[in-house]
C-alpha cells in the first residue's frame, strides 16, 4: 500500500484517492459541506487555509493545508520509490 503524506504528517493511501482539486468552487464547497453533514469530512490542514480537497473511493472528504500541485508531486514521488 503506498501512503502519501499530505501535510502535518497526516497520510492518505495513494490507491484510495479519485481527485485532488482545489476547494474555490461552488460544487465543491458543496461537496465539503455534504460530508460534514454525513460525518464523513476529514480535516487535515490544522485550522490552516484549506488549499486542497481529496476525494477518496469510499466518499470521506479530506481537507489539506498543501496544494494540489505539491500534493501530485509527492504522489509521482510515492509512485517512483515503491517501483524499486
Amino acid at each position: 500500500m503506498q501512503l502519501v503524506n499530505i501535510g502535518f504528517g497526516n497520510l492518505i493511501s495513494a490507491q484510495r484517492l479519485v481527485a485532488a482539486v482545489a476547494p474555490d468552487s461552488a460544487p465543491i464547497k458543496r461537496i465539503i459541506q455534504e460530508a460534514r453533514e454525513r460525518g464523513l469530512l476529514i480535516d487535515a490542514s490544522f485550522g490552516r487555509k484549506t488549499r486542497t480537497v481529496l476525494i477518496m473511493d469510499s466518499d470521506h472528504v479530506v481537507l489539506s493545508s498543501l496544494t494540489p500541485a505539491a500534493i501530485e508531486t509527492r504522489l509521482r514521488e510515492s509512485e517512483d520509490s515503491g517501483q524499486d
